[in-house]
């Protein structure tokens, strides 16, 4: 049984106190006039108009300057986040370790510190930082190692990347985590659009289309019968748990990237002469992860489940079956997908029921039955931070700002739970500031 822990990290008693109102992005209570008056039916206010999708405009929302912060400001906080999980040489505070070199240069990873692990969800998101913070040299380094030691480079996993690893590189499962390469994939073509394509491994284009190859042509490459299958079910046009035996039959949705998938639908090279076939799997998929939010996320909390069926019914393996660690990540993939491409108006609507859900939920913990049952009073950064994200799609400005706040009264996650914690705040604080950019392969992105 293929299963992984997350763990998590009690926020200080000021912010597990921290209130949900944020008068910057709040709205102004009205005056009551001393006169009674016959009482009025109130008007509803309309919902915000959206803005034109980021691919389109090249726009990208800095929420906290729309809230009232000065952008030197929101600049020094991401600093702040950088310094602290991946330039400290404080064993309690980072999260990113030089490893050496090798023939290719530097070597670098991202730790679990935890679990004591080295993870493709780690690695790939540390590329993703790194490349929105035009840090080259740490994104090579951590490429590197991940090339080196997590990739297979023959026999049943060619292709794939080992889920997790020890420090010293060895491979403790041979199985990847579908997330791991579909951030490898994305994080490399942005690299090819920020920087350009280099020589080797770090011809980044040519690495995130082998990558996508395998994706979605694992058992055109290899047919031997070993249970090892393709990273996407193919008549579902979804992104399966992992990719091999009865763990292809149900998938993650915090896997589920639309917003990704579009990219890779006007990007990707195509494996043989099926560039064209390949680009339209990808767009459909897209709009299969759409659907498939819809029917995951439950109707009134807005939660989805750690694992589930193609059909969105919650896959009871272990206890994931409920809103725990990894559905943290879900809502974040919704507010992205709209706040880029804008493509389903049904995710706003998500985003507001979440945020309602959690507003209503004081000092809310990070597990929760679908219906909203709580299973834990812990309070989890990651959890606040992607709420946050939320708020680039959601129509409450009020509430939206709200989770904003919490966001912002966070500080860089420390101690031995900070692995998890300390990337979805990095990233969040990517997103909600307008630093997550779509870098085009052959360009830079609009709006840079």
């Amino acid at each position: 049984m293929i299963y992984r822990r997350r763990q998590f990290l009690k926020l200080t008693a000021a912010l597990a106190a921290l209130p949900l109102g944020l008068s910057a992005c709040g709205n102004t209570p009205a005056v009551r006039s001393p006169t009674p008056a016959p009482p009025l039916p109130t008007p509803q206010p309309p919902t915000p108009a959206a803005p034109r999708p980021a691919f389109e405009s090249g726009v990208y929302r800095n929420l906290f300057v729309e809230c009232g912060k000065r952008a030197q400001e929101v600049t020094a906080k991401i600093e702040a986040a950088w310094q602290s999980l991946f330039a400290s040489t404080d064993d309690t505070r980072r999260v990113y370790y030089p490893a050496g070199t090798n023939e290719q240069g530097p070597l670098a990873y991202v730790k679990d510190i935890g679990n004591d692990d080295i993870r493709s969800e780690g690695m790939s998101y540390g590329m993703m930082i790194a490349v929105q913070l035009d840090k080259q040299a740490e994104y090579n380094a951590i490429w590197n190692w991940a090339k080196t030691h997590m990739q297979h480079q023959e026999g049943e996993w060619q292709g794939y990347f080992s889920w997790h690893n020890n420090a010293d590189g060895s491979k403790i499962d041979d199985n990847p985590a579908s997330d791991g390469e579909e951030w490898f994939a994305t994080a490399l073509l942005f690299a090819a659009g920020r920087w350009g394509d280099g020589q080797g491994i770090y011809n980044y284009r040519a690495e995130a289309d082998t990558i996508l190859n395998t994706m979605l042509h694992k058992t055109d490459m290899f047919t031997g019968e070993t249970g090892v299958t393709n990273m996407f079910d193919r008549q579902q046009r979804q992104v399966v748990f992992v990719p091999y035996g009865e763990h292809a039959s149900f998938t993650d949705p915090s896997y589920h990237l639309p917003a990704f998938y579009e990219l890779w639908g006007r990007w990707a090279a195509g494996y043989a002469d099926q560039q064209l076939a390949d680009r339209q799997f990808w767009l459909s998929a897209a709009k299969t992860s759409r659907d498939f939010f819809q029917r995951t996320c439950h109707p009134k909390t807005g939660l989805a489940p750690d694992y589930a069926e193609f059909d969105g019914t919650p896959r009871a393996v272990n206890e994931h079956d409920a809103f725990r660690f990894d559905a943290f990540r879900v809502i974040g993939n919704v507010a992205v997908d709209y706040a880029w491409f804008g493509a389903d108006e049904r995710e706003r609507a998500l985003c507001d029921r979440l945020q309602a859900f959690f507003a209503s939920q004081p000092d809310y913990g990070n597990q929760y039955t679908l219906d909203g049952k709580p299973l834990s009073t812990d309070r989890s950064p990651g959890l606040i931070a992607m709420n946050a994200v939320a708020s680039l799609a959601a129509t409450d400005e009020a509430r939206a700002g709200a989770f904003l706040d919490a966001l912002w009264a966070i500080e860089p996650p420390t101690g031995t739970w900070r692995y998890y914690d300390g990337l979805l705040y990095l990233l969040a604080l990517l997103h909600t500031s307008g630093n997550f950019r779509i870098y085009t392969p052959g360009g830079t992105p609009k709006g840079a």
